[in-house]
Order: structure tokens, then C-alpha cells, then sequence
């Protein structure tokens, strides 16, 4: 039991390595500035619009600077950023999401009437992430990832997905791993793929109302770039897309986090322990204990 909680609950021991944040911090704060003075990019791809925002720059060249890619070619990476910064960096994620925790639940109190009015439709909406589940399990399951799958799948891991499975499992747990890399995979081509869902989907024959209510999928970025997207198609409805798609993502914001912890991680741990033994690679053990039952922790 102890040594399940030292691994997920390593303490950020800052003693003797003050070097070590003062790099991490130092890193953070050039790739900020370089991406803030890059700023918002966008192109048309087609019919859609393509909007690309300095968060995707930031999450690039912090995979490019790490040792296992620019770190092999030029030695001041290596230094600069070594395995000790990016173990500490991944515990800093859990802190850098606490501001936005408490930013969700101040949401909840002054539009508590505003989610009251908006109707069945729009607080109903984070039933579509069960369906998401039940796809993406067994997908996962088939391309062999193992607990990662329980993280990756649970929902469209934004960040208050992102802090219940660092919470639960620790944000270096194998389920941990999964919901980052989901993640960061939204963050590099989710603005990218919404962008030109917003503009594509207007051809399915559903109302934009209802494509606005589904652009609100709890991630800002996202949100833009598929309800602005959606509202330059039908411009003589822009102003009710737009507010469709805000309050969609703020229901979203307070609902996911519930629809996560009540729904969501429940169903994806009962269906890995149902599909994991037909589809899965086998049973994966690590310190001698069965990573396919460390929910139960």
C-alpha cells in the first residue's frame, strides 16, 4: 500500500534542487514568450478555416526540446532540460490546473439560473461522452495500450478530465499517461480538426443551433475554432451560434467534471475489466502487481 502511494503521490521535494526548477521555470518562460510573439495564426484549408493558437506552439517545441529529440543534437538541451525537469514538470501540471478548478467552480454560483434555463438539450449533452467511451475502448484495447487506455478514453480529456485521473491514479500512473497524451494530442490538432468540423458539418443537414450547442466540448480553444468556424458559414446567425456554443462549453466545464467522475471512469474501468481479457494484449504487471486491477486502489 505505502509503495502504491509514494508512486502517485511523490511529494515536490525542492531541497538540493533548486537548479532544477529555476530550468523548468526559466524554459516555461521563453517558450511563452516566443509563442505569445508569434501569436494567432490562421489559414483557410478548403471550405474551413484553419486557426492555429500559441498553445499548439507551446506544446510543440516543448516536445522538440526534450532529450529524446533536439536533446540528442545539441547538448545545451540536454542540460537544460534533462529527465529531472520533465519529471518535475508533470507533477507542476496538477498544480497549474488547481487556478483552473477553482475557476470552474466559481462559474457554477452566478450562472446557476442560465443553466437552469437552458433546457434539457444543453445539460443532457455529456451523455455523448459515454458514447465516446464505448468506441474508443475497444480501439485502444486492439492497439495494444493497457490501463493507459482507462485515461485516454474516459472522455475527451480536457483539463478537468485531466485533474480527476491526476488526482485518482497520479498524473505518472499508467492511466495518468493516457489522459496527458489525449491531451496533448487535442491541444496539437483538436483546433485544427474542430475547425473544420465547424465549417463541414454545416452539410449533414442538422440545425447550426444544434452544431453550435455541440461545439461546446469543455475546451476554449476548441470551442473557437469550431463554433467561429460554423458562424462564418451561416453569418445570418452568427451572434446565436456563438452563444449557443459559449454556453454550451460552460455547461460543459460544470457538468464534465461530474459526468467524468460519476459516468465516465466507471463505465471505461467496468468495460476494461470486461474487454481487456478477449481483446486486450494480455495482462501487463509492474512491481509485481497487476496494473489491470490498480483501480481498486
Amino acid at each position: 500500500m505505502d509503495k502504491k502511494v509514494s508512486r502517485k503521490d511523490k511529494p515536490l521535494k525542492t531541497r538540493g534542487r533548486i537548479a532544477v526548477f529555476l530550468k523548468l521555470y526559466l524554459t516555461v518562460f521563453i517558450i511563452i514568450a516566443i509563442t505569445e510573439k508569434i501569436g494567432i495564426k490562421s489559414f483557410s484549408l478548403g471550405p474551413g478555416k484553419v486557426v492555429l493558437l500559441p498553445m499548439l506552439f507551446a506544446v510543440v517545441i516543448g516536445i522538440l526540446i526534450t532529450p529524446d529529440l533536439l536533446g540528442k543534437v545539441f547538448a545545451f538541451l540536454k542540460n537544460l532540460i534533462a529527465s529531472e525537469e520533465i519529471e518535475l514538470a508533470g507533477s507542476m501540471v496538477m498544480l497549474a490546473l488547481l487556478p483552473l478548478g477553482v475557476k470552474y467552480g466559481a462559474i457554477v454560483g452566478p450562472n446557476i439560473v442560465q443553466i437552469i434555463k437552458a433546457g434539457p438539450a444543453l445539460l443532457l449533452q455529456e451523455l455523448g461522452n459515454l458514447g465516446t467511451v464505448i468506441i474508443a475502448l475497444p480501439l485502444a484495447l486492439l492497439l495494444g495500450m493497457g490501463r493507459e487506455a482507462v485515461g485516454a478514453t474516459a472522455s475527451i480529456c480536457r483539463e478537468p478530465t485531466l485533474g480527476v485521473i491526476g488526482e485518482k491514479y497520479g498524473i505518472s500512473s499508467p492511466e495518468g499517461t493516457g489522459v496527458l497524451g489525449t491531451y496533448l494530442i487535442g491541444t496539437v490538432f483538436g483546433t485544427i480538426f474542430f475547425g473544420l468540423l465547424g465549417t463541414l458539418s454545416v452539410n449533414t443537414g442538422l440545425h447550426p443551433y444544434a452544431l453550435a450547442m455541440a461545439s461546446g466540448m469543455g475546451s476554449g480553444s476548441m470551442m473557437t475554432a469550431a463554433s467561429g468556424s460554423l458562424a462564418e458559414i451561416v453569418p445570418g446567425m452568427r451572434d446565436t451560434v456563438l452563444a449557443y456554443a459559449a454556453t454550451s462549453n460552460m455547461l460543459t466545464g460544470v457538468t464534465g467534471l461530474y459526468s467524468v467522475v460519476f459516468l465516465g471512469l466507471p463505465l471505461v474501468n467496468f468495460l476494461y475489466d470486461k474487454l481487456s481479457p478477449i481483446i486486450g494484449r494480455g495482462k501487463e504487471v509492474e512491481n509485481g502487481e497487476l496494473r489491470g486491477n490498480s483501480h481498486e486502489s
